[in-house]
């Protein structure tokens, strides 16, 4: 219950991420978008997934540039856990499966207290993507 009574950027940035990233990809405001994921290297916190299109990337946060999000990451992580590093994965499995998740220590939609794909439809929906993306994108 408490987890699912966080605010939505809490919810979507840490612990429902991939929810997000498999909403977003699946009713794809834009084109050309793919899912990746931050994999922490050794046992330790700190795994993200996100959509991009190899320059700018959309998350909880909304847009960002990739390169912004993944430098972002590392420091915040790294000042938690010195020498903390990560590997960068393409998502190459169903990403709103609850078996392909499970099988990576992940919730699938319908494993928490209610459905998040809705949730994740509607914090997509209020968006502005072509305008948002687009100053996302003039940070280069």
């Amino acid at each position: 219950m408490r987890r699912w009574a966080l605010p939505d950027r809490v919810f979507f940035g840490h612990g429902a991420c991939h929810i997000l990233a498999g909403v977003y990809l699946a009713d794809a405001p834009l084109s050309g978008f793919h899912a990746e994921r931050i994999i922490p290297r050794g046992d330790v916190p700190g795994g993200h997934m996100y959509v991009t299109d190899g320059v700018i990337a959309f998350d909880y946060h909304g847009y960002s540039l990739r390169g912004r999000l993944l430098d972002h990451h590392r420091r915040s992580w790294s000042a938690d856990y010195p020498g903390w590093d990560c590997d960068i994965e393409r998502v190459d499995f169903p990403i709103l499966g609850a078996n392909a998740l499970n099988a990576r220590k992940m919730l699938g939609p319908d494993q928490y207290l209610h459905d998040a794909v809705p949730r994740a439809r509607a914090f997509v929906a209020q968006r502005e993507h072509v305008v948002q993306s687009t100053r996302a994108r003039r940070l280069r």
